[in-house]
């Protein structure tokens, strides 16, 4: 164990390209002001910036996270980086532009009929730019450039495009030194997306018409993930152009959700609300689809804003979500965490509604667990070494540096991410299902060996829907995030193995990757999918794995969302920034 201080004042290493290098000035006042072009579409095709280090750096007033003696392996990353040209070049040859690709049918399709949106260029783009992939960028800038439209005359998820395309066009706006393309489009789409609070709580509805600029008003409620997973991109979006009604919208959707939750009993929400009224409605509580990244986002919104340090007698700009985070955090270790009776691995359940009579309501328990739930362990980390620590903290913490509840968020990161590997490492092809049961009878967990199954895998000869591996990220994000916070090699080795896994029985001789039917039949076939998430999240987090500690760096950046939904996930590195407006619902 090696005890290494972060310095007040150490020169983080800055990601950024050329002059937005996070410099005092930055932090201390405004802005500048944006100048968008719009004279045409571009004929240039800029290179990648070089990677510049950050100069005159301001003294961090409390880091969150990482030294800088955690280097890089330049093996393993070029391997990803192949792996990572060899999915963008089949998605290139035979469907670019669109918003989904199908490597076995070699084609790609559109999530409407009028047309995509650039999810899968746009949300790719800035793992190019980490990776200095300066071909790939080139192409990828020019289709953004030259072909990007808004104008679909079609439903498209709110939710979805404001992570993965907002989100993707701020982030490649960023570490591009501000080229006006991103910021063209991403003010664009911002402003077509502002429809979508125009209900009588502030709460989003679900989908909107990109081109005729309306909400559609279901009768279907809004997930509580959804509407509470719009607000990293809208705040960033208001910090550059200056324009505050982003920032007012996205925030009144989650003073409305404080609102609904009155009650200490009620921090664990369900995950429906009806966007009308701003209430809750009866439904399941989960950490997976649907209420993922609301549990996500309490976390990242506070540390979004810099001040976000809960240190004695330091002002926090917008402990409003430090409050909420704190609260769910408790909720979730007392409520909804379950250990195994075979290895003794803790797990997370869900929790569903059941009516009685005269009005009342129970849940019954059900040991569930989605792939998407395996964020939670690299969150609960990063959150223990922010929100629960009495000063600077070691790599990995030492006694004494971290409260009682840090030191129990951080045992149960630590547990929830072994949890999530063992998925893996225990299934026939290294690869985990989509969905894991655990065995929580003693009785019916008698001559396993494993704390998890499938529910209904190979039943009749079929495979579950359960077991199918879709290329998914959640993993390895938090594989990435319990590296660089304890610089145990383990996590490395686990992520090696994933990698490999993936390289044996999703690539396709074809070109490109693609999701695979059961993880626990070596003999399995193909799903003709490559969701966009792969080479947004997956592949960029098994970069950074294997990257220096201060590249992306967990002091300087928030990477915006999880999942709401089974097929949408994004990894787009945001900076930390000072905000200049009053906020924290105030």
């Amino acid at each position: 164990m090696v005890n290494r201080k972060r310095s007040l004042q150490t020169n983080l290493f800055d990601f950024r390209y050329g002059k937005d290098d996070g410099t005092s000035e930055e932090y201390t006042s405004p802005p500048e002001e944006y100048d968008i072009e719009t004279t045409g579409p571009s004929t240039t095709e800029p290179s990648l910036p070089e990677v510049t280090q950050g100069k005159n750096k301001a003294p961090v007033q409390a880091p969150i996270s990482e030294v800088t003696t955690s280097s890089a392996d330049p093996g393993k990353q070029a391997e990803i980086v192949k792996a990572f040209k060899y999915a963008w070049a089949a998605y290139e040859r035979d469907a670019m532009g669109s918003d989904e690709y199908h490597p076995m049918s070699r084609k790609g399709s559109n999530l409407t009929w009028q047309g995509g949106v650039g999810f899968m260029v746009v949300d790719a783009i800035d793992t190019m730019q980490i990776m200095g992939l300066k071909e790939e960028y080139a192409s990828a800038r020019n289709w953004i450039a030259n072909d990007l439209t808004f104008e679909r005359d079609g439903t498209f998820n709110t939710f979805e495009t404001t992570i993965r395309v907002l989100g993707g066009l701020l982030s490649a706006y960023h570490l591009s030194d501000k080229d006006p393309v991103f910021l063209e489009k991403a003010v664009d789409l911002a402003d077509r997306l502002l429809v979508a609070f125009d209900t009588t709580s502030g709460l989003p509805t679900s989908d909107v018409n990109l081109r005729a600029r309306i909400a559609l008003k279901h009768v279907a409620p809004v997930s509580t993930a959804e509407a509470s997973t719009l607000q990293l991109e809208f705040r960033y979006l208001s910090y550059i152009t200056h324009e505050d009604r982003y920032w007012k919208k996205a925030e009144q959707a989650m003073k409305v959700i404080k609102t609904a939750t009155t009650a200490e009993s009620e921090v664990l929400v369900p995950i429906y609300m009806n966007a009308d009224s701003g209430e809750f409605q009866k439904s399941e509580i989960r950490l997976g689809s649907r209420g993922d990244s609301y549990y996500e986002y309490l976390l990242k919104q506070y540390l979004q804003t810099k001040k976000a340090y809960s240190f004695p007698g330091q002002k926090k700009s917008e402990k409003v979500y430090l409050e909420m985070y704190e609260e769910t955090m408790k909720a979730i270790r007392d409520r909804l965490i379950r250990t195994g009776f075979v290895k003794g691995l803790k797990y997370t359940i869900e929790l569903y509604p059941e009516y009685r009579p005269q009005g009342k309501t129970t849940y019954r328990a059900s040991p569930k667990q989605d792939h998407l739930v395996c964020f939670l362990g690299g969150s609960l980390m990063l959150g223990a070494t922010t929100t629960g620590a009495y000063g600077l903290v070691s790599v990995p913490p030492q006694d004494g540096e971290l409260t009682a509840t840090g030191e129990s968020d951080w045992k149960l990161g630590l547990d929830l991410v072994d949890t999530c590997v063992d998925t893996y490492e225990s299934s026939a092809t290294g690869l985990s299902p989509e969905i894991a049961y655990f065995w929580d009878k003693e009785k019916d967990a008698q001559d396993q060996d494993r704390d998890w199954y499938i529910k209904g895998n190979g039943r009749n000869g079929a495979a579950s829907y359960d077991a199918r591996y879709i290329l998914r990220p959640e993993t390895v994000e938090s594989l990435f995030i319990a590296h660089r916070l304890t610089g145990n090699p383990k996590y490395r080795a686990s992520g090696w193995k994933i990698f490999q896994a993936i390289e044996k029985y999703c690539r396709l001789e074809s070109g490109g990757y693609a999701s695979i039917l059961n993880v626990d039949d070596v003999m399995t076939i193909h799903i003709d999918k490559m969701d966009t998430f792969f080479m947004a999240e997956t592949l960029k987090y098994l970069y950074l794995l294997f990257s220096d500690s201060k590249d992306i760096s967990l002091d300087e950046y928030v990477l915006n969302t999880e999942v709401a939904f089974s097929s949408s996930a994004t990894a787009h590195p945001l900076p930390i920034f000072s905000p200049t407006i009053k906020t924290g619902f105030s």
